[in-house]
């Protein structure tokens, strides 16, 4: 099938390029004239471990382009996929002006039947404002079926995600553009995974409902962790006790910093704002807000305590800027607050991440210290504060660690090491709704 893609941001990099792995040609369009240059030239603009591989291969194999030519993109495509940003406006609001934008540009280009898809994530009602768009726009006896989309893919395993999706939500009336998407997703699902159709405004629902019940089970169980830390009790082991029965599951279920990145935040803000303009008062949405704001903190509360309010001129080392491990996005990220409240407080930051360094760079400059590994960052620090939960973090060189830092001391906002393992090695640990090792009392 012929497919274009509007937007070249994370959503339709990946859509783009795992929709030409099926054999579909595939035209990818951004503003970008140099973002564009380099992704012709085999460039990606993001990190997301698997997607080089397909994304070089289909541009060998002629199946994937990139152009800054809309109208090229619109003659070119059966189908049409929006994948414009909707960032949250200052009532937490998804703005759709880049989407209505681009409707109104590709209605006066479309010469024959085209179905258009809604992939970034919208408030209910967009598929309504967008085919409005092109009622009002499109050339005499020209119609468009507009269908609504959502993706459901996480950072880091994106690829896997859309090759092999849990499920396929399509909302549409249309029978002509339902057998078209059945035709394009087949090869997505053959293992028998569902795709399931509903109405537009029920799929643009589920994207949102989705997102906020995660995020909603995310703070759970932080508010449980932090309720652990205050009567005795272990977090973890809650957690295996909850985790085990079928009806919650073992998912989302590990305390930390909070949640970020580009969807959860702006989706919940955006599904109060959808309930406040329906005249219903989301509470629980709201608390979950309120309290994963708190929760970015956390571990610097745990800091001032330690250091009885006083962090002037002390020096942290911060592992992990991104806001989930295998992956460089920072956008809502923890580190990001942490660091602000440390800095504000008069201390120095060192910091080490994988992948994210560059884009916390270009965020902060010089107002922090950049190290080539984990280990340049403990250099002489007073505490390292463990934010994204990497791999590489996992099992470190502790006695090295030791050398280095000024003092024994780990603030650990993902939990990653052994509460006896710490207790052994002499360190003050710190974690996320467990005991805490005090080697110094």
């Amino acid at each position: 099938m012929k497919i274009a893609v509007i937007g070249t941001g994370y959503v339709g990099l990946v859509t783009g390029t795992c929709l030409s792995e099926t054999g579909n040609s595939v035209i990818c369009v951004d503003i970008d004239p140099d973002k564009v240059q380099k992704m012709k030239s085999g460039i990606i603009p993001i990190y997301e471990p698997g997607l080089d591989v397909l994304f070089h291969r289909n541009i060998k194999q002629d199946r994937l382009h990139f152009t800054t030519d809309l109208a090229e993109a619109v003659k070119h495509a059966e189908i049409i996929f929006l994948a414009l940003p909707t960032p949250p406006g200052g009532d937490g609001a998804a703005d759709l002006s880049y989407i209505l934008s681009a409707s109104l540009e590709i209605a006066k280009l479309v010469k024959e039947y085209k179905v258009i898809v809604n992939k970034s994530t919208v408030p209910v009602g967009t598929a309504d404002k967008v085919s409005a768009v092109f009622k009002e726009n499109l050339a005499p006896g020209i119609t468009v079926d507009v269908v609504s989309n959502p993706e459901f893919l996480r950072e880091g395993v994106a690829v896997e995600d859309f090759m092999k999706p849990d499920r396929v939500v399509i909302g549409t009336r249309s029978e002509t553009a339902k057998r078209l998407m059945t035709e394009l997703y087949a090869p997505y699902v053959r293992q028998g995974n569902p795709i399931i159709y509903m109405d537009e405004r029920s799929s643009e629902l589920t994207k949102y409902a989705a997102n906020s019940f995660l995020a909603t089970k995310i703070t759970f169980m932080n508010e449980i962790a932090n309720l652990c830390e205050l009567v005795g009790a272990d977090v973890d082991a809650v957690r295996r006790g909850i985790g085990s029965d079928d009806r919650i599951g073992r998912r989302f279920l590990f305390p930390g910093v909070g949640y970020g990145g580009s969807c959860f935040p702006k989706d919940v803000q955006a599904l109060v704002k959808s309930a406040s303009d329906a005249a219903y008062d989301f509470k629980i949405l709201k608390s979950v807000i309120s309290v994963n704001e708190k929760q970015k903190v956390v571990l610097v509360n745990k800091v001032k305590k330690y250091f009885n309010g006083n962090i002037k001129d002390k020096s942290f080392a911060i592992w992990g800027l991104a806001f989930k491990p295998e992956t460089d996005d920072i956008r809502e990220a923890p580190s990001l607050y942490i660091i602000n409240e440390l800095l504000e407080l008069g201390a120095k930051v060192s910091v080490y991440d994988p992948e994210a360094m560059g884009n916390v760079k270009a965020l902060l400059g010089d107002r922090i210290d950049y190290s080539i590994d984990p280990y340049e960052a403990l250099n002489g620090a007073d505490a390292l504060l463990i934010v994204t939960e990497w791999s590489a973090f996992r099992n470190p060189d502790f006695e090295k660690m030791k050398a280095l830092l000024k003092a024994n001391v780990i603030f650990d906002g993902r939990n990653l090491f052994d509460i006896e393992k710490m207790t052994d090695l002499g360190f003050y640990y710190n974690s996320i709704g467990r005991k805490l090792v005090n080697n110094e009392s």
